[in-house]
């Protein structure tokens, strides 16, 4: 299971919106219980983003570098961090 601290819970609670047509979460416990039950994870570089893709075999369009940054699946935690959530 993975620790969520509340900056990586409150960037999924102001950026949900770019993965999810409505919101799945107000409140940080129901930001942290949502992310368990999707398995999300946190990674520390965009290096770790393309492993992990690769590793699910999720498709990335053809994307290059930090154009990973702008899949729907990534939130930019904003301290070097990544959340990835599966939609």
């Amino acid at each position: 299971m993975h620790e969520f601290d509340d900056a990586v819970l409150q960037c999924f609670l102001d950026n949900q919106g770019q993965l999810f047509p409505e919101d799945v979460a107000a409140t940080l416990e129901e930001a942290e219980a949502f992310l368990e039950e999707s398995l999300a994870v946190v990674v520390n570089s965009i290096d770790e983003i393309w492993e992990f893709f690769e590793e699910e075999g999720l498709d990335v369009d053809g994307a290059q570098g930090e154009e990973i940054l702008e899949a729907d699946e990534v939130f930019d935690v904003g301290d070097g961090r990544y959340l990835i959530v599966e939609g």
